[in-house]
């Protein structure tokens, strides 16, 4: 059973040759829209051991690899979720956003995405459908750049 908890992933990576912050987009299978790794939270999970355990099944991001806990937080209608049914009495799910550094991970996409890509900054704005990715891919780019990423 789900909790009625999402997760988003951003994976996100240092180009060295171009000097940017490239970041992982996936492509789904079912409604055919650019994202980040995205999931539900299982009853026995942490937020933030769902956020793990979907980067590596969904992209073979490696579960000890560096995340980091956005602010970026949404609210979304449960009937905007794909394939998941809690019941009459959920009405709205909570999604909590994370940025994982895959410098050195070979991206192996699941059955869920039909590919990926790594692209800057302006280029995953202008792929990523849903707001709540945007606000969250702005978020991890801002951060990573005031670190010095």
């Amino acid at each position: 059973m789900r909790k009625p908890i999402q997760i988003l992933v951003i994976p996100y990576r240092k180009n060295t040759k171009l000097n940017c912050i490239e970041y992982c987009l996936f492509l789904r299978e079912d409604l055919n829209v650019w994202q980040g790794i995205a999931g539900g939270v299982e009853d026995y999970e942490t937020v933030e051991q769902s956020a793990r355990r979907e980067m590596f099944e969904e992209s073979n991001i490696p579960y000890n690899s560096n995340l980091i806990k956005l602010s970026s937080f949404v609210s979304m209608p449960s009937i905007n979720i794909s394939g998941t049914k809690w019941g009459k009495e959920i009405y709205i799910v909570k999604e909590y956003s994370f940025g994982v550094c895959a410098d050195d991970t070979e991206i192996i996409i699941s059955d869920e995405h039909k590919i990926f890509k790594w692209v800057d900054y302006s280029e995953a704005t202008k792929l990523l459908k849903w707001d709540s990715n945007k606000n969250a891919l702005w978020e991890l780019n801002e951060r990573l750049i005031k670190n010095g990423y």
